[in-house]
């Protein structure tokens, strides 16, 4: 929906979108967010007041940290009140993590906060930063009855809307990067943009906004696989300061049968570690107990992920430590569904 009112503020963050090629050595660098704006001059017709911050210097997505999404969200908080909607431009590899972040971040969010990129640098003739660009604009400007559309955080990608802690960047080399497995499309942006009200989640009580800055990083990642080794697996869960542990587990949430694996779960468990347990298929999801083997999982005290992806796994276990809160606490807020990441 089209307003000359409405104001939509663009933060550039960096990634392939503002890449430029060097003629010489071919390879890809950020370019300075007014020569992105040079090459879609059909900004300017879309009617919207649009402004543009710019990271400085632009930040290959590849090297995201928790920081970066706190200066995220300070930039949003800061501008919060002056503008109708924000499009976060951000590289492919990690835009997944930086949604799912900003969705438990993001607290009291009423208007949209749409993340893109591309595939293809903006200057590539057959580039797809184009589309996506102007699209997510678009929706990040849509309101029915004076209320923005989709007030949450968000992925538009190749014609899809996808709530942004439900995306997976699942292909490097088609202009269909992401996928949501366990959550349908927000809208489908063909002819017309075509809203599903009904899945998006809309604040039953309008809170003031605020952010939540608070992150604890003294996570891993811990993937299972045949073969793993004892040594290993022990050492990585005696490291100091270590806080919580993602599980990619088997299928369901299957681990190997191994007396040694749940002892070392267990005795990291009492130091007050805190496991969450993730399957590694895309489009798996986690049944504590359906099977012998998470059975004893959940009796170490291993909790079940459900249907979560590893970027919003990751993103909620170093939010909620960040929080003061006991080990009790955290176990029970990973059960429980914060801003649409886990089926109910």
């Amino acid at each position: 929906m089209k307003s000359d009112t409405q104001s939509i503020l663009i933060i550039y963050t960096g990634g392939t979108i503002g890449m430029r090629e060097d003629p010489m050595t071919k390879t890809l660098s950020p370019m300075r967010f007014e020569l992105i704006q040079d090459e879609i001059p059909e900004l300017h017709k879309l009617g919207f007041k649009i402004d543009s911050v710019t990271f400085s210097p632009p930040i290959d997505s590849a090297n995201m940290t928790p920081e970066i999404w706190i200066d995220l969200a300070k930039t949003i908080k800061e501008c919060y009140s002056k503008y109708d909607g924000f499009v976060i431009l951000h590289g492919t590899d990690t835009m997944a993590y930086t949604a799912s972040a900003l969705s438990y971040m993001l607290e009291n969010l009423d208007k949209p906060v749409i993340l893109t990129g591309s595939q293809l640098p903006i200057g590539v003739l057959r580039t797809d930063g184009k589309e996506n660009i102007i699209t997510a604009i678009q929706i990040a400007a849509a309101q029915r009855k004076g209320k923005a559309i989709v007030p949450e955080v968000c992925v538009y990608f190749s014609s899809f809307l996808f709530r942004g802690n439900r995306t997976t960047k699942e292909d490097s080399q088609q202009f269909s990067a992401f996928a949501s497995h366990h959550y349908p499309k927000l809208a489908i942006a063909g002819i017309d943009i075509e809203y599903y009200y009904g899945l998006i989640n809309y604040p039953s009580s309008k809170g003031t906004f605020k952010i939540n800055t608070s992150i604890n990083d003294n996570v891993i990642v811990l993937k299972v696989f045949p073969g793993l080794n004892r040594k290993y697996f022990e050492s990585i869960l005696s490291l100091p300061g270590l806080k919580g542990v993602i599980l990619e587990s088997y299928g369901s949430g299957n681990m190997p049968t191994y007396p040694w694996i749940f002892e070392a779960i267990k005795s990291a468990t009492l130091r007050g570690v805190i496991f969450l347990n993730v399957s590694q298929c895309p489009g798996g999801r986690v049944k504590m107990g359906y099977y012998e083997t998470s059975r004893e999982l959940q009796e170490a005290g291993v909790v079940s992920g459900k249907d979560i992806t590893i970027e919003a796994a990751v993103t909620k276990l170093m939010f909620l430590l960040g929080q003061k809160l006991s080990a009790d606490e955290v176990v029970e807020y990973l059960n429980q569904n914060l801003s649409g990441e886990i089926e109910n």
